[in-house]
């Protein structure tokens, strides 16, 4: 089982949706799963885990989660006091600063937690305060759909994102995983797969570096992150060769090599079985 690549049904002249304030269960989360857009998500209340890119976070009220493109996530509410969340998503392309003299980047916040690969933000009352605004105005717009009410919602979109650099980035630390989230030996085994995924690791390696048995590590890896291990490697791998393909000229096959695939035929068929198009075809749209 392989995370679900999420396939967003909007107009390709506005890539942008939006999921106001749901409560969600775990039966209604989706699984692990990544996408090409970026996403905000920011808490209203309740509990629970969410787990990006190899870290598991607590969620709780005030809480804000930036998650650039291509990035493994799956939230797993609270069965008592479950997550009540708003989840902004939107394509990087849309967002293009004019140039005015300065260095600004309004998805400059998204690009520093990739970086520091640290996910999660807390936002004080009044930082929440002057957040909620912003969110219910895009919902209002939504639901209006007056003339110009595309325009609204992007206007809106970069001033939650300038907020977000200049306000919340100042005023908040952006915090590492939570360390009372599930058993350290399974943290530190999603640490050791993040360094070695383009390796030969599998699951008599992992448990042995665990130092718990294959049949304990696969069952609570498959409890935790909602998929195998093998599954899991496999999909860290095609996302790092479509890194590759899309900030290098190397050929096809030495990035196959490079994340660890035995054979060209084999990098095609899960290339295309993960992202849905061919390497070849994936390097010609990211350029």
């Amino acid at each position: 089982m392989h995370p679900v690549r999420k396939i967003f049904d909007t107009n390709d002249a506005f890539p942008f949706s939006f999921a106001y304030k749901n409560t969600k269960s775990s039966q209604s989360e989706l699984p692990d799963h990544f996408h090409d857009w970026f996403e905000i998500v920011y808490v209203y209340r309740g509990k629970g885990t969410f787990f990006i890119d190899h870290t598991f976070y607590d969620m709780k009220q005030g809480d804000l989660f930036l998650i650039p493109g291509n990035t493994i996530h799956r939230a797993t509410p609270d069965k008592e006091t479950p997550v009540t969340s708003t989840a902004v998503y939107f394509s990087p392309g849309m967002i293009q600063a004019p140039q005015l003299g300065d260095s600004f980047s309004y998805l400059h916040s998204f690009e520093h937690a990739a970086r520091v690969r640290h996910y999660k933000l807390e936002l004080l009352l009044p930082q929440r305060q002057h957040m909620e605004p912003h969110l219910e105005s895009i919902q209002r717009e939504l639901k209006q759909t007056s003339p110009g009410h595309r325009q609204a919602i992007f206007l809106q979109l970069l001033q939650l994102l300038l907020f977000i650099q200049r306000d919340v980035g100042s005023g908040s630390m952006l915090t590492a995983g939570d360390p009372l989230v599930g058993p350290v030996w399974m943290r530190e085994i999603l640490l050791f797969i993040d360094q070695h995924f383009c390796e030969d690791i599998g699951l008599g390696t992992l448990s042995k570096q665990a130092s718990v048995s294959p049949a304990h590590l696969s069952r609570v890896f498959k409890q935790l992150i909602g998929m195998n291990i093998t599954a899991y490697i496999m999909t860290k791998r095609i996302i790092r060769a479509k890194q590759l393909l899309g900030e290098s000229d190397v050929n096809i096959r030495h990035i196959a090599e490079m994340c660890g695939f035995e054979s060209l035929p084999h990098f095609h068929a899960m290339f295309k079985r993960v992202l849905g198009v061919t390497p070849a075809a994936a390097r010609k749209s990211i350029r």
